[in-house]
């Protein structure tokens, strides 16, 4: 390892496509250009970078830092969240641990079978906290929509935040069934949506399940979004289609998974839990992205 690079590992939250970097003890960050090319590279492509760095709150054990894979940042990331715990709860042997974000201070904890749970914090409703372009008394749902005007393909979303902005639209079929692919960069970049928006389709399958599919600001249509899912969960419940706590099924998670997501009603605090996996280590600079992958997983260099 040359002094500019720094321990990496590629992992994944139920498929969503994760480089946890760690950046402690050093005063830089990785550049945006690092992740553009981190992402070009089909070995390294990720949804989302989480760089950890040393704490700069009392009581918290590291600030994190999360990039997209066009090099913005982003205000939240469940799924990178619980890779972050499962990293570093190998490495020190701790399970409870306190981080803070751009959108505040996250609790999360790796239970005895693996799984993980992460504190999202409380969802914002109000719509120029979300923020939206227009206002409305009730964002539960809002007037947007895909397609012709007398029959959309979608429509009605519910808007609201989990730290970064989501639009969740309401569907009665497959979610698969929708091209996301091709509504997602018009509904992100929609002039709604003054700081783009996670778009997600959602469909209640049952009054405790719920399948959804996200494209997601900044990284496109990903295989999972934690923070879509709790958004999801949230919605459904604060629109009576289903209760405070759900099973999530990604449709795209690849394998096939599930998050479980509770609103809690004590203090109105999301709370997701899922899994996290380990794939390979390596080196990587923070400032260009050349990267090599450590000897045990198969020594490659880029």
């Amino acid at each position: 390892m040359t002094d500019d690079r720094v321990e990496f590992a590629k992992m994944n939250g139920l498929g969503n496509k994760i480089l946890v970097v760690d950046m402690r003890g050093r005063k830089d960050q990785v550049t945006p250009e690092a992740a553009i090319a981190l992402n070009a590279d089909p070995d390294t492509r990720f949804d989302q970078i989480m760089a950890i760095h040393d704490p700069k709150a009392a009581g918290t054990d590291a600030w994190i830092d999360i990039l997209n894979s066009d090099g913005t940042k982003a205000q939240a990331c469940g799924n990178g969240t619980r890779c972050v715990v499962q990293a570093l709860a190998a490495e020190t042997g701790r399970k409870a641990f306190t981080f803070q974000t751009v959108a505040g201070i996250l609790n999360a904890r790796e239970h005895e079978d693996g799984l993980i749970s992460v504190d999202m914090g409380e969802p914002v409703f109000e719509w120029d906290k979300i923020p939206l372009a227009e206002e409305f008394h009730d964002t539960s749902r809002i007037e947007l929509q895909i397609g012709p005007i007398d029959n959309p393909v979608l429509h009605s979303p519910s808007a609201m935040s989990m730290g970064n902005p989501h639009a969740v639209f309401w569907v009665d079929r497959d979610v698969n069934s929708f091209d996301l692919e091709r509504f997602g960069p018009l509904l992100e970049n929609h002039p709604m949506f003054p700081e783009k928006a996670n778009i997600t389709i959602a469909q209640v399958t049952s009054p405790t399940t719920i399948t959804t599919r996200t494209w997601e600001r900044g990284a496109g249509l990903t295989l999972a979004c934690g923070s879509a899912a709790c958004a999801t969960a949230v919605s459904a419940a604060r629109t009576g289609r289903t209760g405070r706590k759900v099973t999530i099924a990604v449709a795209s998670a690849i394998p096939p998974g599930v998050l479980e997501l509770e609103w809690r009603e004590r203090d109105n605090h999301v709370i997701m839990t899922g899994p996290a996996e380990w794939e390979w280590s390596g080196a990587v600079s923070p400032k260009t992205g050349d990267w090599s992958r450590d000897a045990e997983n198969g020594a490659e260099a880029r």
